[in-house]
């Protein structure tokens, strides 16, 4: 089975073609990490458990018993199921990586080496290969051997301890947040480590050791170094910030939420003009973030007022002529009936061989001389595996019906 026909040629090559990944991960965030080397032309095999499948397969909502998600994540990769953990299937992985330029893996640390699978096997027998394995909390350390999951890198990072109202619980994500973060730095590690080999005489690959809780411990802030200099912890606010105001999200007069923001002094001061109250821009507090955060409730209440009076178009069209920063708190509907997100092609329509014309997330960012692509969504456990074992390895047809009856390929 091979993989859909693209939908149009490509008007460049993407800046990774003839880069061979392979992408033995599960869940979300090393899958996300091999689908952005996949959707700038990378040639991504992705490895599943021949019987059980990626558990990504299981996420999220599904239309006549296929997963939706499973067809953006796993876009641009071409499926083989195969049994790492028998000797047979490491076997054949140990086959596939000769023609590899990286694997990423998520198993917990130890495992790959158990399998007779670790980076000195890897590596002497392909000494280019970029090793990415991403877990939890890392290769070392006392947390190492741990279960390791985007909740709890959300807990560790301090992103929950300072997501919520005052008085209320510590806040998780409704999405995989951590792993989306830890997903998209693993991509950037990737090719940092591809580059370097490029420049090494020997073509010398390396392990990238990424952590879950690292990425989002870094966008959640320098919380740290304010405890190590001040001895302060900080604390939850809701949707308000420490940093300036007002900051929050407002409801409108016909039941939506628009979110306002004023970390530059003249958007603060466009904002308090535009809603009736230029005096308060002249009092000393004001000009400065903090100041304005300490008077939080007064800006609350004056822009928070103004606002309740009018429609959410009346709101952004106001806001927008004022030069003010403003933005409607957008459900799934919105985002996909928003001119400016159809007109940008952050989303795009491609052709799926389950549901036809299928909406989805286009690549994550626009490159000029060398775009990315979404060849084929994401395909059924196995599809490829034919066609890789057989067609590429040479793997002999019987032997592969052995195989396959042993359940150690799919």
């Amino acid at each position: 089975m091979t993989p859909p026909a693209p939908q149009a040629p490509d008007p460049a090559p993407g800046p990774l073609e003839g880069l061979r990944v392979i992408d033995a991960s599960t869940i979300l965030a090393g899958p996300l990490c091999a689908q952005l080397l996949g959707d700038f032309g990378a040639d991504v095999v992705k490895i599943e458990h021949p019987v059980a499948g990626d558990g990504m397969r299981g996420h999220g909502e599904s239309k006549n018993g296929i997963p939706l998600w499973w067809k953006e994540l796993s876009r641009n990769k071409r499926t083989v199921g195969l049994s790492l953990s028998d000797p047979r299937g490491a076997g054949l992985l140990r086959r596939m990586v000769r023609e590899a330029d990286v694997l990423i893996e998520n198993f917990r640390p130890g495992t790959l080496e158990r399998w007779g699978l670790g980076p000195d096997v890897l590596h002497e027998i392909n000494p280019g290969l970029v090793l990415v394995r991403v877990t939890g909390f890392g290769q070392s350390g006392p947390y190492a051997s741990r279960a390791g999951f985007g909740t709890l890198a959300e807990a560790m990072s301090g992103f929950a301890h300072l997501t919520g109202e005052p008085d209320g619980p510590p806040t998780l994500p409704a999405f995989g947040l951590a792993d989306t973060i830890c997903g998209i730095a693993a991509s950037s590690a990737t090719v940092m480590a591809l580059y370097h080999r490029d420049r090494d005489p020997r073509r010398r690959g390396q392990v990238v050791d990424m952590s879950l809780i690292e990425p989002i411990m870094a966008a959640v802030g320098p919380s740290p170094t304010v405890y190590d200099q001040l001895g302060t912890v900080g604390r939850r606010h809701g949707n308000r910030s420490t940093n300036n105001a007002p900051r929050n999200t407002y409801r409108t007069c016909d039941g939506h939420w628009v979110a306002v923001s004023t970390s530059a002094q003249r958007i603060a001061e466009r904002v308090l003009h535009l809603v009736g109250h230029p005096e308060i821009t002249e009092e000393e507090w004001f000009a400065t973030g903090q100041g304005r955060a300490a008077h939080a409730d007064l800006l609350d209440d004056l822009v928070g007022g103004w606002i309740a009076e009018r429609t959410r178009e009346k709101v952004i069209a106001e806001f927008t002529e004022a030069g003010a920063a403003v933005a409607p708190v957008y459900d799934a509907r919105d985002i996909v009936e928003d001119p400016h997100i159809r007109a940008t092609d952050m989303l795009v329509t491609v052709d799926d061989e389950d549901f036809g014309p299928l909406l989805m997330h286009n690549v994550m960012w626009r490159m000029s001389d060398t775009p990315g692509r979404i060849r084929f969504t994401g395909r059924a456990r196995g599809a490829d595996t034919d066609d890789i074992l057989v067609g590429e390895l040479g793997v002999d047809p019987r032997e592969l019906a052995g195989l396959r009856e042993d359940r150690v390929v799919s």
